[in-house]
């Protein structure tokens, strides 16, 4: 099978296309043919050899949608079922950037039965991200929370998921994102910073960092998304950082919110498995608003 892999680190002319054994699947674990799989800025880190593996064949991708064609011992999963899954991992051979991919049956959910596969590989890693960053916030209907880099996946993802529970989200974004940050459910919007001790919590998408406490009120919660990159806590605020993990069944809570209408799934370009280090060198343009897709 073909795979986008990088086996010397640099920019986007160190991706290669190879042909490499299609993996099968062990106990507890299907082989999804890959319809369709996103390309995250965790892959240009990996490219660009800011997780090790020098030496080595290392594969991309997190992201996949796709249908189930193997599956192990243990599985509920059938062959022909449409999925969707979050396959994490830095440095490994192969990632979801390939025609096939092996995955842990606990990672899968149903895809979403209203989008395409296109627009399904969207979902895992920048949905539970958010998600999972959300719930380390413990915010309750009524309070308040910003959230930076509004606009990004994550960032989008993060304020329909909590204005949905009730949340007053305020969005900080470019100016000229705001119509689009307001339209994901945010109540207020801010090109720039926001009053000293005003909100619950920050969602830090834009990694601001130790900037962003300032505007906490004391005793407040602050979840950055690079895990380990968290600023110190202060006047009782806590910090903390998000991890991101597979989780199936809350996969499929979220996907169950894009049929609902509540999750919107933002597609900024495809590009063919062939053309993995054209789609690598349009994310290091950036500017970009929704995911680069590769399709096998």
């Amino acid at each position: 099978m073909r795979a986008a892999v990088v086996r010397h680190f640099g920019g986007p002319e160190a991706v290669e296309v190879v042909e490499t054994e299609r993996p099968e699947p062990g106990a507890r674990q299907v082989r999804i043919k890959v319809a369709a799989a996103t390309l995250n800025p965790v892959d240009a880190g990996v490219r660009d050899g800011f997780f090790g593996g020098a030496g080595k064949q290392i594969g991309f991708g997190w992201d996949v949608a796709g249908t189930v064609d193997a599956t192990g011992v243990a599985t509920a999963w059938s062959v022909g079922d449409q999925v969707v899954a979050l396959d994490p991992g830095m440095v490994r051979p192969v990632g979801t950037h390939a025609e096939y991919v092996v995955v842990d049956t606990d990672a899968v959910a149903k895809a979403p039965a209203t989008v395409d596969a296109v627009h399904a590989a969207t979902l895992p890693l920048n949905a539970l991200t958010a998600a999972q960053a959300l719930d380390l916030l413990e915010l309750t209907e009524g309070q308040s929370l910003l959230v930076t880099g509004a606009a990004g996946a994550v960032g989008g993802f993060a304020v329909q998921l909590a204005a949905d529970r009730g949340i007053s989200v305020t969005a900080q974004a470019r100016a000229a994102d705001e119509e689009l940050v307001r339209s994901l459910g945010a109540a207020h919007f801010t090109s720039g910073p926001v009053g000293a001790g005003t909100v619950d919590a920050v969602l830090d998408a834009a990694v601001l960092g130790e900037a962003a406490l300032e505007w906490i009120r004391d005793g407040g919660a602050y979840v950055g998304v690079r895990p380990g990159g968290e600023p110190a806590p202060v006047r009782g605020v806590r910090t903390t950082s998000v991890a991101v993990r597979p989780d199936g069944a809350r996969l499929a809570g979220l996907a169950a919110l894009v049929d609902q209408g509540v999750l919107t799934l933002r597609v900024a370009e495809t590009f063919s498995l062939e053309d993995a280090p054209k789609a690598h060198a349009r994310l290091a343009e950036g500017g970009v608003r929704g995911r680069l897709v590769l399709v096998p």
